[in-house]
């Protein structure tokens, strides 16, 4: 599911922003809502649960047990820091594209291939969730999302490091949004539990994307300079989305070098 959005998200881009070229803002956006009605409103009807309805009336109680476990705030936390850092590029990297002298549409090009390169890592860390270990992949996915940051979007001075900044991070920090049902998997095998943990995690996520708002207006510089780093006006946000998700690698590193004596799982 998560993988068909950055599906959807290698055109949209480019569409948007030849429809912000031609009618404006207003004509734009009134487009966009008409579209999405149309578009998914009438299937919503055929949407359908993963599990056939109960001929029973007896309803499970969720055994809330995993709220004990220390693995289970470890995860939260990871899913909080990833979530305060990720959404950033999705929102200022056109901008910021066009602070170093590119047109809008390798801005809007910026966004088709991160979401380009979101569909394949989605994809790919569901895949490997079902082979290899949950925290490596959980490390190596905000790990590689941080040096990205770091390096190709806080140096770039030109198209080649955002195109490789866009697939880099798309790929790799957008994969950990497919790992959290494997979290909730890990803290409890109780399947209501698993259930319960997933929309925690994606909570925690959340609340990390809702303070972008707020966040960016204080991180945010008036003053572009180019050839600083992140052009100066983006130096702070580049800074704190790349320390974000070191953050969230961090935890889990922390909580696999733990003393096992004093913290078990």
């Amino acid at each position: 599911m998560t993988s068909a959005a950055g599906a959807s998200g290698i055109a949209m881009p480019l569409i948007i922003e030849t429809l912000l070229v031609k009618y404006g803002h207003r004509t734009t956006l009134q487009a966009v809502a008409i579209a999405m009605i149309i578009l998914t409103g009438p299937l919503i009807p055929f949407l359908k649960g993963r599990l056939p309805p109960s001929q029973s009336s007896t309803v499970a109680r969720r055994n809330w047990s995993f709220a004990r476990r220390p693995l289970f705030f470890v995860y939260c936390i990871a899913n909080l820091a990833q979530g305060l850092g990720f959404v950033f590029p999705s929102l200022f990297l056109p901008s910021y594209a066009t602070s170093i002298g590119l047109s809008a549409r390798k801005g809007a090009l910026l966004l088709a291939l991160m979401s380009f390169a979101q569909l394949l890592g989605q994809s790919a860390f569901g895949i490997l969730s079902d082979k290899f270990g949950l925290n490596p992949l959980l490390i190596i996915s905000t790990l590689v999302g941080a040096v990205a940051a770091f390096t190709s979007w806080g140096f770039a001075n030109a198209l080649a490091p955002l195109i490789v900044f866009a697939l880099f991070f798309g790929f790799f920090t957008y994969g950990f949004c497919s790992l959290q049902a494997r979290m909730g998997m890990a803290v409890s095998e109780e399947p209501t539990a698993a259930l319960a943990t997933f929309g925690i995690f994606v909570f925690c996520q959340g609340v990390g994307n809702v303070l972008v708002g707020p966040l960016s207006a204080a991180l945010l510089s008036n003053q572009v300079e180019r050839g600083r780093y992140g052009v100066w006006r983006y130096k702070s946000m580049i800074i704190f989305t790349g320390t974000c998700t070191l953050m969230s690698a961090a935890s889990v590193v922390v909580w696999l070098l733990r003393p096992r004596r004093f913290f078990m799982a």
